[in-house]
């Protein structure tokens, strides 16, 4: 989270694009990244130029030719305010008749997907003062930082939730990293988020890929699919589409597959592809039967998309894939026949392996709804032996809208207790989970308790409280 000077910088450009007439919060992220995009793209040339000069080697390969010098950020930012418009906004001959936003958009036609949702992005910003004070401002921020670009990026997409835009709200960073960790990505995933907005968890397992598996990139077949097949993301909004591209882009993923398409609709056919999703899906909606894909509905006849999107899930997934996903806990004891026939699925036909619930405040100061992680591998037949829940009671930040750093913290245990589950012996020291007690934060329930339960996967359902008594 990012307090200070650069949330000071970020609320100062925020509030000269509202002064200057753009305040929908969508447009004013799209059009601050556009900027940011072009910034790194220069960032980029820059770091090729110092290698290749202390190599004394000519360049590998280039982002702009020597002729597109003036389209280049460390360039244009020192012009007059209006030269720097018109280079935004008229075709010049001597470069080859394309703007500055017009190399942004084609600049990724080499390498596929950036180019393609591209397509539709327009530069709204309208007034050569406005252009010069954004540029100027962010000229001051860390973005050669990756986790200050994170966070900074955070923390504008916030905005978004602030304003009430879409019903959309971003899932935590640190909640995103935990999901990941405890999924640990392989070299053969094929990685999908089929809700994936501005690509946070697609980025996040790049980051976990980057930081942990650093040996991969040795290997010549796996730099091929880290940068072209194994990210991908479906997402029905255009506008979040491009900035899950150049969010994906800036982090060194070239070709991911994004597609624009809604999920749920009979747009998307896909199935048996992905071996591993991850994702925090929309809740509370609501969709006619007839704009849902017909096999989602043989899994589960509902309309409320928190359960459609598990019934999409297994169908996308290939058999042995895993999913780590966000849900509101009334998936968890929803009694309507649908809540049953989807937790009946996961536990019965498939292999649910655990439930993490999360304490309300996770999502302030976005949202206060309750929700969960459900862990499960597609098998097709069965498997769960044993669900393992976990209270997760404190995530390292406050649980009011302030959302401060606090030192308790649930998560390193979460994935401890996780990571090393399966893997004790039959015989196990009393710490383990198999010889935990209900009383804990976490324990195993065995499937015929969950499956005479109306396969309910509550954790109060099955967690047992100890009343001390009270002195007077």
């Amino acid at each position: 989270m990012i307090t200070g000077e650069i949330k000071s910088k970020i609320d100062s450009i925020w509030n000269d694009f509202w002064t200057n007439g753009i305040s929908n919060p969508m447009m004013v992220i799209e059009q601050f990244s556009y900027l940011i995009f072009l910034k790194q793209l220069d960032d980029r040339q820059i770091k090729l130029e110092q290698e290749s000069s202390l190599l004394g080697l000519p360049l590998s390969k280039t982002i702009y030719t020597e002729a597109q010098a003036p389209l280049r950020y460390s360039n244009f930012k020192n012009l007059e305010p209006q030269l720097m418009f018109d280079l935004f906004t008229k075709p010049q001959r001597e470069l080859d008749d394309v703007t500055a936003f017009d190399f942004m958009k084609k600049v990724g036609t080499a390498g596929g997907v950036f180019s393609e949702n591209m397509k539709g992005a327009t530069f709204m910003i309208s007034s050569p003062k406005l252009l010069s004070k954004v540029v100027d401002q962010i000229d001051t921020l860390p973005l050669d930082n990756r986790d200050t670009k994170g966070d900074l990026y955070e923390y504008m997409l916030g905005k978004i939730a602030e304003s009430g835009q879409n019903g959309q709200f971003r899932t935590p960073r640190h909640i995103i990293k935990m999901m990941v960790e405890l999924m640990q990505p392989t070299k053969e995933d094929t990685v999908c988020d089929p809700s994936c907005g501005t690509a946070g968890f697609l980025v996040s397992t790049g980051e976990y890929v980057y930081e942990n598996q650093q040996d991969w990139f040795l290997d010549a077949n796996f730099r091929k699919h880290f940068e072209s097949g194994m990210f991908n993301g479906l997402e029905f909004d255009p506008t979040m589409v491009r900035i899950g591209a150049m969010n994906l882009q800036l982090h060194g993923i070239e070709n991911p597959e994004l597609i624009s398409v809604d999920s749920l609709s009979k747009n998307n056919t896909i199935e048996n592809k992905y071996s591993l999703i991850l994702a925090n899906p929309p809740f509370k909606g609501s969709l006619d039967y007839d704009d849902v894909e017909t096999s989602l509905l043989q899994t589960t006849k509902t309309k409320k998309t928190e359960l459609l999107f598990l019934s999409l899930m297994l169908r996308m997934m290939t058999i042995g894939g895993r999913a780590a996903v966000i849900v509101p806990d009334g998936v968890l004891f929803g009694s309507s026949k649908a809540h049953k026939s989807i937790r009946e699925e996961l536990v019965a036909n498939q292999r649910l392996q655990a439930v993490v619930s999360m304490p309300s405040g996770v999502f302030k100061p976005y949202a206060g709804v309750s929700t969960a992680i459900l862990i499960f591998t597609k098998t097709n037949h069965g498997g769960t032996d044993n669900v393992w829940f976990y209270d997760m009671k404190a995530d390292g930040y406050s649980l009011d809208d302030k959302r401060n750093p606090i030192t308790e913290n649930d998560i390193p245990d979460i994935l401890e207790r996780f990571k090393t589950m399966d893997t004790e012996p039959v015989e196990v020291p009393n710490n383990s989970e198999r010889s935990r007690k209900r009383t804990e934060q976490s324990f195993l329930v065995p499937f015929s308790e969950i499956k005479d339960n109306d396969w309910d996967l509550s954790i109060n359902r099955y967690k047992e409280i100890v009343y001390k008594e009270k002195l007077f």
